[in-house]
């Protein structure tokens, strides 16, 4: 039986606009009313995410900011912070490629270390509050996101691995949409985000349904017991081993299998 849905945003559960279907608020009201927790999985900000699902916000859990920010019924379960040390030696190396332009994010704000024209905008990469500083912010900062922006989209594959290679002690490096590559720290991903949450609940992974499309979601598709991959995902996101193939965002695939899971309880 499925205890708990999962979903990644951009790309898997909103639409070709970004947009959240509207018929997603009236499937986690239902599916929380027989007993399956709904979860916001994603690169965005929980209070994003909050302000997103507006009808239902007190209604569901999140796994945000990659698993930095994680919150069910309302309580805070984990806040991954980024360390001062380790952002300034991820700063030194970005400023050693002309290509790399690194943004910082706390719970409000986004710190550019570049001219903002240096840093493209997509989904997800919104940019909100944006202040450009010459300096990463002091310590007292918790810096609970990281996106870099590579000017240079045909070569992402490769910077992402330089990066790897230079700081894969301390950090992990997702390619994310077309010029972005999302970084983690090491030990944190949306999998160890969605513990807490099962740990929480008393929920095993066998009992969760999970969807996504992107690399970041790769770690909690194979944590999962029903993982569900979007058509449109990336190449290596479609080979997940045990994985269900369902339609698009834009055909709202994550709907359809909402209310497939609906009909089944």
């Amino acid at each position: 039986m499925i205890k708990l849905i999962a979903s990644d945003m951009d790309g898997t559960l909103l639409d070709e606009n970004s947009q959240v279907p509207e018929e997603t608020f009236e499937l986690i009201h239902q599916l929380r009313q027989k007993g399956v927790v709904f979860v916001a999985s994603s690169g965005r900000r929980y209070n994003t995410l909050r302000w997103l699902f507006g009808p239902v916000a007190d209604e569901m859990d999140y796994v945000a900011s990659l698993g930095g920010e994680v919150y069910a019924d309302g309580k805070l379960l984990d806040l991954e912070v980024f360390s001062h040390a380790s952002v300034l030696k991820l700063c030194e190396i970005c400023e050693s490629f002309d290509c790399l332009h690194i943004a910082l994010y706390d719970e409000e704000h986004t710190f550019l270390l570049d001219d903002l024209s240096e840093y493209v905008r997509e989904v997800d990469k919104d940019l909100p509050n944006a202040e450009r500083v010459d300096d990463p912010p002091e310590p007292t900062t918790d810096i609970i996101k990281i996106g870099i922006c590579c000017e240079r989209p045909n070569d992402i594959m490769d910077m992402a691995y330089v990066l790897e290679r230079e700081l894969g002690d301390l950090f992990t490096f997702m390619p994310s949409g077309s010029k972005w590559i999302d970084v983690t720290p090491s030990i944190v991903n949306k999998a160890t985000g969605l513990d807490q949450i099962l740990r929480y609940r008393g929920i095993k992974p066998s009992e969760v349904m999970c969807f996504g499309d992107s690399m970041n979601d790769y770690h909690i598709l194979r944590h999962v017991g029903h993982p569900m991959v979007m058509a449109n995902a990336r190449y290596a996101v479609r080979q997940t081993p045990g994985a269900t193939i369902i339609d698009t965002n834009v055909h709202h695939g994550v709907q359809q299998a909402m209310r497939d899971v609906l009909q089944s309880l």
